[in-house]
C-alpha cells in the first residue's frame, strides 16, 4: 500500500450515500480523517477560511463533490472555487459524483480542468479503493 490519503472531503446532501462512504473509508482505512458538507457553500467557505491560514495539512488530499445539492450545487462549487485553488501548494484530486447519466453533465463536468473523474452513483468498492490507492495513480 502506498500513500495513505490523510484528508478526504465529501460535498453532497445525501445521508445514505455519506454513511454508505463513511463507512467503506473506515473499514478499509482508506484515509486517516474525513471532511463532510452537505453542501457546497459549506464547503467553499470551508476552504475560503483555509486560505488565509494556509495550513496545507487542513486541505483534502481527495474530493467527492456531488452536483444536485441545496444551497449551492456541485457547478456553482467548481465555478468558485476555479478561482481559489491556486492559492493552495497542495494538489487535490476532485471527483464529480452524481446519479446523472446525462452526457451534457459529463462533458460539462470534464470541461474543468481540476475535475480528474465523473463517477456515477453508487461507486464501486473497487473503484473506490483505487481512487484512495496513491500508487495505483
Amino acid at each position: 500500500m502506498g500513500q495513505k490519503v490523510e484528508l478526504a472531503c465529501i460535498i453532497d446532501d445525501d445521508k445514505i450515500y455519506v454513511n454508505l462512504v463513511k463507512k467503506i473509508i473506515e473499514i478499509k482505512k482508506l484515509s486517516e480523517n474525513l471532511l463532510v458538507y452537505k453542501n457546497g457553500k459549506e464547503a467553499l467557505d470551508y476552504f475560503k477560511n483555509n486560505l488565509e491560514k494556509m495550513s496545507e495539512d487542513r486541505l483534502p488530499d481527495i474530493i467527492f463533490l456531488d452536483l444536485n445539492m441545496p444551497v449551492m450545487d456541485g457547478w456553482e462549487f467548481l465555478n468558485e472555487f476555479v478561482k481559489i485553488k491556486n492559492n493552495f501548494d497542495k494538489k487535490i484530486t476532485l471527483y464529480v459524483v452524481s446519479s446523472s447519466i446525462d452526457p451534457r453533465d459529463l462533458e460539462r463536468a470534464k470541461s474543468f480542468n481540476l475535475v480528474t473523474d465523473y463517477l456515477i452513483k453508487p461507486i464501486e468498492l473497487k473503484k473506490f479503493e483505487k481512487i484512495f490507492d496513491r500508487t495505483a495513480a
